[in-house]
C-alpha cells in the first residue's frame, strides 16, 4: 500500500494507479484526433488577442456548443462530436472523440474548420495552417486566464528555456490510437516513440519566428527539446532495447518521479514541485493524494508518445486540412496491422538509442535531410508511407487517398516548410 486517504477512504496502491491503464485495453480500434489552429489579424498576423478569440469561440451555435467557464471566463465549448478548448496562448484546439471511419473524422475536421474560418473573418481575423506564429512573440502574447496555464508558466521557466515558445507561440496535431492488451500497448508506443522523430520531419511546418527564418525547419519540435526534459524526454532507454521488457508498472514508476506542477480541487489550484511518489507518502497542505490527481499528473506529462487508456502521438506541427488528415491516416495504417508494425519493427531494430537521440536534435532543423546513423530520413519516410499505404488498401475503403498529400511532398524531396521558406524568399 502506497497511501491511505482518511478523508475519502480510498487506498491508493501502485496496481490503482496502472489501473488506469489497464482500464485502455479494448477490442474497438478507433481514432481520435486534436488538432490546433493559430488565429491571427487580417493584414499584420499578429495573434489575436484572448478577449477577441473568446468572441469567435461565442459565435458557435449555443443549441450545439455547450460553454464551459472557469471563474467567468470563456476556455472550451462542447458538442456531441468533441471538445473545443483554449491552448494556452489562446490557440484554439478541436479534440475530436475516436471514431472508427477516417471519413468521418476529415468530414468533422471539415466542419470545424468551415465554422472557425467563417467567424474569425467575421471578426477580423484568420486561421493560419502553420505550426508557429510567424509574428508575434510569447512577450506580446497573454496567457489565457485559466488556473492550470497560471502554475505552468510559473513552473516550467525553473526547467527549460523555451516554455513560453511552446505554450503561447506553437500549435501541432495529436492522433490517438486504442490497444488490446498490456503487451499490445507497450509495442506500438515502443514503435511510435522510435518513429516519431522520422515522421514529425515530414510535417516540418514551422521555420519562421519573429517575422524572421530561423534556420529550423520545425523551431515548434525545437522548442520542446528545451521545455523540461522531466516529461519531455524519450520515456526510458528500456523501449529502445528490444532485450528489456517495459510494462504499464515500468510507466507508472517513472511518472511517480516526475514533480508536479499543481494540485486541483474542484475550482482551486495548489501549486506543488514534489514529486507524485512523495506527495503519496507525505500529503502536501493537509491535502492527500486522489486518483484525480494522479489522471491530472498524467496530462501534465508531454513526451512525444504518451500513454493514457489509449497510446497517443503528439509530434506534428500544425498543417493544411488535407496534410492534418494524413496524419491519422498514416498512423492507422499502422497502428492497427500488426503485419505493418512488425515490418517496420524490423526496419529499424538496427538502431540504438543515441541514434534516435541524435535524430531528436538533427530533425527539427534539417528535416528530411537529417539522417537516422546513416540512412537518410525521407527514404525511411517514404518506406513507412508505402507500408501504411499498402495496409489502408487491404481495408478496401479507399483511406489511401487521405496519404497522397504527403506523398507529393516524398516525390518533390520537400515539406510544408520548404514552402514557407520559398515564399520568404520571394
Amino acid at each position: 500500500m502506497l497511501a491511505v486517504n482518511e478523508e475519502k477512504d480510498i487506498l491508493l496502491r501502485k496496481e490503482d494507479l496502472s489501473e488506469i491503464f489497464f482500464s485502455g485495453c479494448k477490442q474497438q480500434e478507433k481514432i481520435g484526433v486534436e488538432s490546433e489552429k493559430l488565429l491571427i489579424q487580417k493584414g499584420s498576423r499578429k495573434a489575436v488577442p484572448y478577449e477577441n478569440v473568446v468572441k469567435i469561440l461565442e459565435s458557435f451555435p449555443e443549441n450545439k456548443w455547450q460553454r464551459i467557464y472557469e471563474q467567468n471566463n470563456l476556455t472550451a465549448l462542447k458538442s456531441n462530436i468533441g471538445l473545443i478548448t483554449l491552448e494556452p496562448g489562446s490557440q484554439v484546439e478541436l479534440s475530436l472523440l475516436p471514431f472508427e471511419s477516417l471519413e468521418e473524422i476529415a468530414n468533422h475536421l471539415n466542419e470545424f474548420y468551415n465554422m472557425l474560418d467563417e467567424y474569425a473573418a467575421n471578426n477580423d481575423a484568420e486561421v493560419l495552417n502553420w505550426g508557429i506564429q510567424p509574428v508575434s512573440t510569447y512577450e506580446n502574447i497573454e496567457i489565457i486566464p485559466k488556473k492550470r496555464y497560471e502554475y505552468m508558466t510559473k513552473y516550467l521557466p525553473s526547467k527549460g528555456l523555451t516554455p513560453f515558445i511552446m505554450m503561447r507561440e506553437t500549435a501541432g496535431i495529436q492522433s490517438n490510437f486504442d490497444y488490446k492488451t498490456e503487451e499490445d500497448a507497450i509495442r506500438k508506443l515502443k514503435l511510435a516513440v522510435k518513429m516519431s522523430p522520422v515522421i514529425s520531419s515530414i510535417y516540418s511546418n514551422s521555420p519562421v519566428r519573429d517575422s524572421k527564418l530561423t534556420g529550423y525547419k520545425s523551431f515548434r519540435a525545437n522548442s520542446w527539446l528545451n521545455v523540461d526534459e522531466d516529461r519531455c524526454g524519450y520515456i526510458s532507454k528500456k523501449l529502445f532495447d528490444e532485450n528489456e521488457i517495459f510494462t504499464f508498472n515500468d510507466y507508472t514508476e517513472i511518472l511517480l518521479d516526475v514533480p508536479m506542477i499543481f494540485i486541483q480541487r474542484q475550482n482551486t489550484c495548489f501549486g506543488c514541485t514534489k514529486t507524485f511518489r512523495e506527495f503519496i507518502k507525505e500529503g502536501y497542505n493537509g491535502l492527500t493524494a486522489e486518483i484525480s490527481d494522479w489522471e491530472n499528473h498524467i496530462s501534465l506529462y508531454f513526451p512525444d508518445v504518451r500513454l493514457k487508456s489509449y497510446v497517443e502521438i503528439r509530434n506534428h506541427d500544425a498543417q493544411n486540412r488535407k496534410m492534418t488528415y494524413s496524419v491519422p491516416a498514416f498512423w492507422k495504417g499502422i497502428m492497427y496491422n500488426s503485419a505493418a508494425i512488425e515490418e517496420i519493427e524490423k526496419i529499424l531494430s538496427k538502431y540504438k538509442y543515441e541514434d534516435f537521440m541524435k535524430l531528436r536534435k538533427d530533425a527539427p532543423v534539417q528535416a528530411i535531410d537529417a539522417k537516422l546513423k546513416n540512412t537518410k530520413v525521407l527514404d525511411l519516410v517514404e518506406e513507412f508511407f508505402e507500408i501504411s499505404k499498402a495496409s489502408l488498401e487491404q481495408n478496401n475503403k479507399g483511406e489511401e487517398k487521405y496519404l497522397a498529400p504527403v506523398f507529393e511532398y516524398i516525390n518533390a524531396k520537400r515539406t510544408p516548410a520548404d514552402d514557407i521558406i520559398e515564399s520568404f524568399a520571394n
